[in-house]
């Protein structure tokens, strides 16, 4: 009964968000074409950010997971900030958002075009990630205009046990748009969907999400400079979070099977 209630409860909340994102990416292609940019993006972002809240809210409801996540809710009206979080898992930038509407996000492109979250991604202003140069111009720009910016200094879901190599890409945007880097960490008692979970692999059940704020980093003189003290940094306060780290190191082992990016 427990393994049967395991796999109701995964896949039911997996069709609760595969159905929110349909309908809305639904309406948002519409209102893409209608509506002006200053009024568009605003409104693709409180509307992801009450989904993602709704489908949290429906995960601790039928007591799939539970979420400590409310850290996140100190950075509301902060001057324009880099928000970079490690990145265990592919329901990290959903937590984020979950807490956080005024928020742009640089996204993979095969999210960017996927027919559940393309259309709604476009109509919160997005940034596509596949033309480095035009996605650091247009991240510099939403700071520029107040925004916080989701950008996960690891580039990928961890691979390596506590966090992988980071890339130079948020100390450089931080560095040109002036504004600090806010450090944040997401941490997990399960592995589930990490690199290499398959989607139809049953985790144990209930799952801890727990979410703290790190240190804020002055905007950068140097990105490579940087760029190495965020991994030292990740690494260090990972290897000694509030969860145990054997989560960390399930995380890893998971990653050597086939699975979405």
């Amino acid at each position: 009964m427990r393994c049967a209630y395991e796999y109701v409860a995964l896949w039911f909340g997996l069709g609760v968000l595969g159905v929110m994102s349909l309908v809305w990416s639904l309406l948002a292609i519409p209102l893409h074409d209608v509506l002006p940019k200053s009024l568009a993006n605003p409104l693709g972002r409180w509307a992801i950010t009450v989904m993602c809240r709704a489908y949290l809210g429906i995960l601790g409801l039928v007591g799939a997971c539970r979420f400590d996540i409310q850290a996140l809710d100190a950075l509301r009206g902060e001057p324009p900030l880099v928000i970079a979080p490690n990145h265990p898992g592919l329901l990290d930038a959903l937590l984020v958002m979950s807490r956080l509407s005024d928020l742009a996000c640089i996204m993979k492109v095969d999210i960017v075009d996927n027919v559940f979250l393309g259309a709604s991604a476009r109509l919160a202003g997005y940034i596509r990630n596949d033309a480095p140069l035009s996605m650091i111009k247009q991240a510099i720009a939403e700071l520029k205009n107040g925004s916080h910016l989701l950008l996960f200094p690891e580039g990928t879901r961890t691979t390596r046990w506590p966090v992988n190599a980071c890339t130079p890409v948020a100390a450089l945007i931080a560095g040109r748009a002036r504004v600090p880097i806010q450090t944040v960490f997401i941490e997990s008692d399960s592995a589930f969907l990490s690199k290499g979970w398959p989607l139809w692999r049953r985790p144990t059940l209930p799952i801890t999400y727990r979410i703290r704020l790190g240190r804020r980093f002055a905007p950068p003189q140097q990105a490579s400079e940087l760029t190495a003290e965020l991994e030292r940094y990740f690494g260090d306060q990972l290897r000694n979070g509030s969860l145990p780290p054997a989560a960390g190191r399930r995380a890893q082992a998971a990653s050597a099977g086939p699975g979405p990016s």
